[in-house]
């Protein structure tokens, strides 16, 4: 018996048909995103973002104070040592907090500064923010390309999976 081993090229769904003598087996195959991210549509505190085709975020607005902005939260998919990279607005920061069941912070955020990290036990959700970093918000409007993927590397940008998350005010 044989090993078969498969590499996906771009995220999406196929098929993989295998034959062997009179027997038949077809098996789906869903490649993901190396993003880990969800995030979509989110408005408050002065920012709105929105989806770009390619998958970024545009954030616009001027943030109603310092460290004031949006915010999504969403199932936490891995455990584990987690990288987060990016391209970010001036003014503006971003940050993942790990969330247990009842929605409170497991140990230190992660930043830019520190965007190798262990999934903290107990995670269930992750909450990923975009904020006012400036003591007298100035007005927005450009792209954010934010990705958390497993292991200590980063690589190329790539679209989350879910882009359709409506966010909201933090």
């Amino acid at each position: 018996m044989g090993a078969l081993s498969i590499t996906g090229i771009k995220p999406g769904s196929t098929s993989l048909k295998l034959t062997a003598g009179k027997i038949t087996k077809t098996v789906p195959i869903t490649v993901l995103s190396r993003n880990l991210l969800s995030y979509g549509p989110a408005e408050g505190n002065g920012l709105t973002a929105t989806v770009n085709t390619d998958g970024s975020l545009h954030v616009t607005g001027t943030a109603t104070g310092q460290w004031r902005g949006l915010s999504w939260t969403f199932p936490c998919p891995v455990q584990g040592t987690v990288k987060l990279s990016g391209t970010s607005i001036a003014g503006l920061s971003f940050n993942i907090k790990c969330l247990d069941a009842k929605g409170q912070q497991l140990g230190a955020q992660m930043n830019l500064g520190n965007s190798v990290m262990a999934i903290h036990a107990g995670t269930v959700s992750l909450f990923l923010n975009v904020i006012s970093n400036e003591a007298t918000p100035t007005a927005k409007d450009g792209d954010l390309r934010v990705q958390l993927e497993s292991g200590d590397t980063a690589h190329d940008w790539m679209k989350p999976d879910n882009t359709s998350l409506k966010g909201g005010g933090l």
